[in-house]
């Protein structure tokens, strides 16, 4: 019997590490993010790393579990770039960044998070091109990438996601033609002007990043 009561103890003890060690994990890499970006309004004041619980944070939502499935900042007047561990942030579901003064390259890692149904970028300063990892978001619904300074051509991995509703690239610097394939053969014209695309892609004919 104390054997099986000390099993049962030892068993407590080696979950609790574990969903600590996961919590802390995500809380790292909001940490992280802010570490990164300027925030003259003080909205990531309450982002405190001496607070295990990044829950209890303003603008992060949490489900019961106490994992990140939701982080709104947009139109939050912050500039300065995006950190590469935000694609440890397994859970998430919601990535609201619009409206800010953010650039450099969109980390390829944020390709990791395999959850995400929204991602609104757009109203930044995002350079560089979409990053091919994009593919792996299979939960992805809403991807509005506009009004930003993108190049480099629409990544035909894209056209895989088939959960996919809602993409706008418009207003950057892509090149290239506009895919056809999967749910692209929905999406209005306006989701791709005033770029530097070349029209529609014809199969066969020209290759799809011509022009770049």
């Amino acid at each position: 019997m104390t054997c099986l009561i000390s099993l049962s103890v030892l068993l407590l003890l080696l979950q609790y590490p574990l969903s600590s060690l996961s919590a802390n994990s995500e809380g790292n890499a909001l940490h992280a993010l802010r570490s990164k970006l300027s925030d003259p309004n003080n909205v990531l004041q309450s982002w405190d790393p001496t607070l295990v619980d990044s829950c209890t944070w303003f603008h992060v939502s949490c489900d019961s579990n106490n994992h990140i499935i939701r982080l709104d900042l947009g139109n939050a007047n912050i500039s300065g770039t995006l950190a590469p561990e935000l694609g440890q942030l397994h859970h998430l579901q919601y990535l609201e960044l619009y409206g800010n003064n953010i650039g450099g390259k969109i980390p390829e890692e944020l390709g990791n998070l395999k959850n995400l149904i929204s991602m609104d970028l757009y109203d930044n300063k995002f350079e560089g091109k979409i990053p091919n990892s994009f593919a792996n978001l299979n939960s992805l619904k809403f991807l509005r990438l506009n009004n930003n300074k993108l190049t480099g051509s629409i990544p035909r991995e894209l056209t895989h996601l088939k959960n996919l509703k809602i993409f706008d690239v418009s207003n950057n610097d892509l090149c290239g033609t506009i895919p056809v394939d999967g749910n692209f053969g929905s999406f209005p014209a306006e989701s791709f002007e005033n770029n530097q695309l070349n029209g529609p892609e014809l199969k066969g004919l020209v290759p799809y990043d011509f022009g770049c």
